[in-house]
């Protein structure tokens, strides 16, 4: 026991040191490959922030009260508008509308890439097994493990924040995509292929809209922790709420950091009764 000590004492792997080497490789030989894939997000990001900040408030609560009506009801509008009339008093309107900006980012580009490949992942065992293990290594990773690869390959602010998001929420759309079109009938789609169905006939029209509800399972835990995210990102400059709490710990400003919190909670039960409501309504349906 004692030898193996002083083995590992004696011999070390210097990993940290092949690590570094192996991005500062990527950022000098890459850096055209990195700036392309920020693009469309910057893009995207920008455009969707810039259109929530110019909305009126009025406008805004309006839609937002018009989507939860239609998901669940009078009583689940009235309790979001009344959440979000509370964090514009809170003097926090701006902040949280780049907040919702940056979520809704990355839930967009979730369901881009993460639609795809997760059925990739369900007509293809192989494509699976290669990916489960990198599924893993994302959800299991902590978080603050993306934030300093990603500032020295992509910078600092609200699209880095959009980049690391993506990372985290991206493992559960690809994997309820997959169960979802895994657990449809077999007997269902083999009635489509005796009816001469093509695949892509068969995952349009039977796969896709048996898998629905849980696929829109995995779009609300995309956007429930595209949200938790966020805030984390505050780490390498983005922009929002996740600021404000940062800066209210930097200033010991309890006030700050507490109501900024309680923005993000709001956002965050709006968001997840929205989103379950929908899930509901699909599974009934």
């Amino acid at each position: 026991m004692y030898i193996l000590n002083a083995l590992f004492s004696e011999y070390t792997l210097p990993a940290n040191q092949w690590i570094q080497d192996l991005v500062t490789w990527l950022v000098v030989n890459f850096r055209p490959l990195f700036l392309a894939i920020r693009q469309p997000i910057a893009v995207c990001l920008d455009a969707l922030d810039h259109l929530l900040r110019v909305t009126p408030a009025v406008a805004f609560l309006i839609a937002i009260g018009l989507i939860a009506w239609w998901a669940s009801g009078k009583r689940l509008a009235i309790s979001v508008v009344a959440g979000f009339v509370l964090i514009g008093f809170l003097g926090l309107w701006d902040m949280a509308m780049t907040t919702v900006a940056m979520m809704l980012t990355s839930v967009a580009f979730c369901i881009v890439v993460g639609l795809p490949v997760g059925v990739l992942a369900a007509r293809s065992d192989r494509f699976d097994n290669a990916i489960r293990p990198v599924l893993d290594a994302m959800q299991t990773a902590p978080t603050f493990v993306y934030l300093v690869p990603i500032v020295m390959l992509f910078g600092s602010g609200n699209v880095p924040a959009v980049l690391a998001t993506i990372i985290v929420a991206l493992p559960p759309m690809i994997r309820l995509t997959s169960l979802g079109i895994r657990e449809v009938d077999t007997e269902v789609v083999e009635a489509g292929h005796a009816f001469g169905c093509t695949r892509f006939q068969i995952l349009r029209e039977i796969q896709f809209p048996l898998a629905l509800p849980t696929i829109a399972a995995g779009i609300n835990q995309a956007l429930m922790l595209s949200l938790s995210m966020v805030v984390i990102a505050a780490l390498i400059g983005a922009g929002g709420l996740g600021l404000t709490v940062y800066s209210g710990i930097n200033r010991l400003d309890v006030g700050m950091a507490t109501t900024a919190g309680i923005a993000i909670v709001i956002i965050a039960i709006s968001v997840d009764r929205i989103g379950r409501a929908l899930v509901d309504d699909v599974r009934r349906k």
